[in-house]
């Protein structure tokens, strides 16, 4: 019988789905090991200081660390030493928007040395349909391997929370692979939803894709109402109340980060490019800073123009700005000769300015973000807001 240093050791276990995931587990008495090569963030974490926005998660890191239940390691023959192997890397896609299975089945083949069929493997990543199979076809389809897949379904900035209030779906390529996976997660929890590989493959890719289309449907309602001149919020507002089958139409806005395009590419992908939803979402959404600053350029020579974003982070209230779509409009406010300025609450660059600084700067502040701070921002008669959420007091 074998006898294991950890219950659980994740790769990829300082990201932002292994290391929440790392802290429920450890904070339930489970001894916790996080391999990861990111050997600077390493040491933060060692500190007990999170390396990224989570809400919650630093008084339980501080707790496991010092209770002993949780390690930090980027030594990969820790991969040996737990009964459970979750694999949380990232797996992107390349500059067509295709998935780059490569790496991650590459990932495998430089741990299949340290693994042995006595553990449970459990995938987390966001998974192309059929790499799983494909990972177990590397490891030896005999039967002897146990992989499940897990997908992670939380809200980035969330997880702590959320980890203990979705229900967690389990698939897996043995019986055991499943039935170890939903031991696992049960200590987690509400409730285990058991699928088939093909189901909670496409559960994943669906659930992003789904999110995406609804805030490109947002989106390009938000443009027709503006060229009708017509408030798009006070239009949404108005569809909602009372009104239960128009509840979950959200606000416009930037619809960024790693996960919603890219999964939504990667079923278009699986799909013989042939996901006409998808690739209008796309257009939609990836067009939005084009359509703002086309509109600007209506009233305003940008040659001439200071313009301000507010919120360079994807989304509110966090400080993640993997392929946030301020960048791009800022990108695009250059090409047409403006002067651009960035600032942020949580996200930090040499290059970004306080708000503060930035509305006394600008002639134009566009809020890329509706961080909590910008509620109720005033804006100085004179100077142009454009506010997509609804956040800032545009005239004062």
């Amino acid at each position: 019988m074998n006898r294991f240093d950890f219950d659980i050791v994740i790769a990829g276990g300082l990201g932002h789905i292994g290391l929440p995931l790392g802290l429920v587990f450890a904070d339930k008495g489970l001894k916790v090991c996080l391999y990861d090569i990111d050997r600077k963030k390493a040491e933060i974490v060692k500190q007990g200081i999170m390396p990224f926005i989570e809400y919650g998660a630093e008084p339980i890191l501080k707790k496991v660390l010092n209770d002993g239940t949780l390690k930090i390691s980027d030594g990969i023959n820790n991969v040996s030493k737990a009964k459970y192997v979750i694999i949380a890397i990232g797996t992107p896609v390349d500059e067509y928007l295709n998935p780059k299975t490569r790496a991650f089945l590459e990932f495998f083949e430089a741990i299949k040395k340290y693994l042995h069929d006595s553990q449970t493997i459990i995938i987390r990543s966001t998974v192309y349909p059929h790499t799983c199979q494909q990972a177990l076809n590397l490891l030896g389809n005999d039967g002897a391997w146990h992989v499940a897949y897990c997908p992670e379904r939380i809200v980035q900035g969330y997880a702590i929370k959320e980890l203990k209030e979705l229900p967690q779906i389990v698939a897996g390529l043995s019986e055991k692979a499943v039935r170890d996976a939903s031991k696992l997660f049960s200590i987690i929890s509400p409730k285990i939803i058991s699928a088939s590989m093909g189901e909670a493959e496409l559960i994943k890719l669906f659930s992003n894709a789904l999110r995406y289309i609804q805030f490109a449907v947002a989106n390009q309602f938000y443009m027709i109402a503006y060229n009708f001149g017509v408030d798009y919020d006070k239009v949404r507002k108005a569809m909602m109340e009372g009104y239960g089958r128009a509840a979950a139409l959200p606000c416009a806005g930037f619809s960024a980060g790693p996960c919603l395009l890219k999964d939504t590419m990667q079923l278009s992908a699986f799909n013989s490019n042939n996901f006409l939803l998808g690739h209008a979402a796309m257009m939609i959404n990836e067009g939005l800073p084009n359509f703002i600053v086309e509109n600007l350029r209506k009233r305003h020579d940008l040659s001439r123009t200071k313009v301000g974003i507010l919120g360079m982070a994807f989304k509110a209230d966090i400080d993640d700005i993997r392929d946030s779509l301020s960048f791009k409009l800022g990108k695009v406010l250059r090409f047409h000769g403006a002067k651009v300025y960035y600032s942020d609450e949580y996200a930090k660059n040499t290059d970004f300015i306080s708000k503060e600084k930035l509305i006394e700067l600008s002639d134009v502040i566009i809020i890329g973000v509706p961080h909590s701070a910008y509620k109720g921002l005033k804006i100085p008669k004179g100077k142009e807001a454009v506010d997509l959420w609804n956040v800032v007091n545009s005239i004062v």
